[in-house]
């Protein structure tokens, strides 16, 4: 199911392109279940992700509010990062992702991310937390006030006071939760 929703008032009609589950039309908001959108990234690594519903008013026909937000990025390193969310919005015009409430990574390399809010930069592969963060290394942890993952994860910098914990002799099954 694809997840466009384009208001168009030039021609007075309203274009939504591919397949979608229930739609519901209430006011100037248009709500959409099980939404899913899919696209690349600058560097043509594929992303995609979905919403237990999305919701658009028509007269910002570019920013969608979602709830229950899962999403999956390829990485440069043919790792991939699953993010979830309890919600947040996209801009469509600017491919930015705001995830607010119980943000969650996790890298199929074995790394975990937890924040309460994040912005993610789709095409770029940017992603900025300005909220505390908990980071799950293989072998430690990190805790922090700031996060700032660039350069399509290669280069990830903390700040605001930041803690880590690295525990060198252990093998990184046995790290546990906090």
């Amino acid at each position: 199911m694809v997840v466009v929703a384009n208001y168009m008032p030039m021609s007075g009609g309203l274009r939504l392109p591919g397949e979608l589950g229930k739609l519901v039309i209430k006011g100037t908001k248009i709500t959409m279940e099980q939404p899913r959108l899919a696209g690349f990234t600058a560097d043509s690594r594929p992303y995609e992700f979905t919403a237990k519903a999305a919701a658009q008013e028509i007269t910002k026909p570019d920013l969608m509010e979602l709830q229950q937000i899962q999403a999956k990025i390829d990485m440069e390193d043919n790792s991939t990062v699953n993010i979830t969310s309890n919600s947040g919005t996209y801009d469509m015009k600017t491919d930015l992702l705001t995830l607010i409430d119980n943000v969650h990574l996790v890298s199929s390399t074995g790394y975990e991310v937890r924040v309460s809010q994040a912005v993610v930069d789709v095409h770029k592969g940017h992603v900025v937390s300005e909220t505390p963060v908990w980071v799950k290394l293989l072998n430690g942890f990190i805790n922090a006030k700031r996060m700032e993952v660039s350069d399509s994860g290669d280069v990830i910098r903390f700040g605001g006071g930041v803690a880590m914990t690295i525990h060198p002799d252990q093998d990184s099954t046995q790290v546990s939760d906090r």
